[in-house]
């Protein structure tokens, strides 16, 4: 019997920031036809691996590299459509080099379906974009030195005119903003879940930023956006000349 799968392939895919809605289509149409689901834990919302009739689904939370690796091939030798599932895109913060050169140590060939990032869904939120004419042309997208990451350049990094977006910084506000080197003043905003039914928006400013999302219970699972283009229509931004 021909083998559904013949190149041994595993497909990654972003499920976008939440909002089950935000998936491509592309990536909709693997969920359909998946044999085997591998998605990542809380991060992706339930609803949306709820909706794939994937027959083998596993949550890759606490999983270890190798077994993760070790389940994808065997399946895709079997024949069967593999999808591995991570949140928002898989670019960010993904850590899926390390997955991707193992699979090819095994034999396996590897295809991306982009997403959307939640940093996306943010300024989605926000009504806003993040390079608006006359104040902003840069988006620093970076995070916070952790158990995972033993420096960081925050400091340097906001010595630039750029809106920044702190990933997995949510239990350390305090210290991301301690280390920013732009004004007090300089509005900052922390978005909670964007796009998903639960989301929360928390305005305010370098200087009391990160005790106002403390004030609402936010611990994890945020973005710290940061930058006058968070304002919006209000951040004193020019006409653009596309449009002149």
């Amino acid at each position: 019997m021909q083998k559904n799968n013949p190149e041994n392939l595993i497909w990654f895919v972003g499920a976008g920031p939440g909002d089950p809605e935000l998936i491509t289509v592309k990536g909709r149409a693997l969920l359909d036809r998946a044999d085997v689901l591998i998605y990542a834990g809380s991060l992706v919302n339930p609803a949306l691996v709820a909706s794939s009739p994937a027959p083998e689904k596993v949550d890759s939370w606490g999983m270890h590299l190798d077994d993760m690796v070790a389940l994808m091939a065997d399946r895709a030798r079997q024949g069967k459509t593999v999808v591995r599932l991570h949140s928002g895109d898989p670019a960010i913060y993904g850590s899926i080099v390390e997955q991707i050169a193992e699979l090819k140590n095994a034999g396996m060939s590897v295809q991306i379906v982009p997403g959307v990032s939640s940093v996306f869904a943010a300024a989605a939120a926000l009504g806003t974009e993040y390079t608006p004419k006359g104040v902003c042309d840069t988006l620093i997208i970076t995070r916070p030195a952790g158990k995972t990451l033993d420096r960081d350049y925050i400091a340097e990094l906001s010595k630039s005119p750029a809106t920044m977006a702190f990933y997995l910084g949510s239990e350390h506000f305090s210290e991301i903003t301690e280390k920013l080197s732009c004004p007090k003043d300089t509005p900052a905003v922390v978005i909670y879940h964007a796009s998903w039914p639960d989301q929360k928006i928390i305005h305010g400013t370098v200087a009391d930023i990160a005790r106002k999302a403390q004030d609402a219970g936010i611990t994890r699972s945020a973005l710290l956006i940061v930058g006058r283009a968070v304002l919006g229509i209000h951040s004193g931004y020019q006409r653009s000349h596309l449009y002149s």
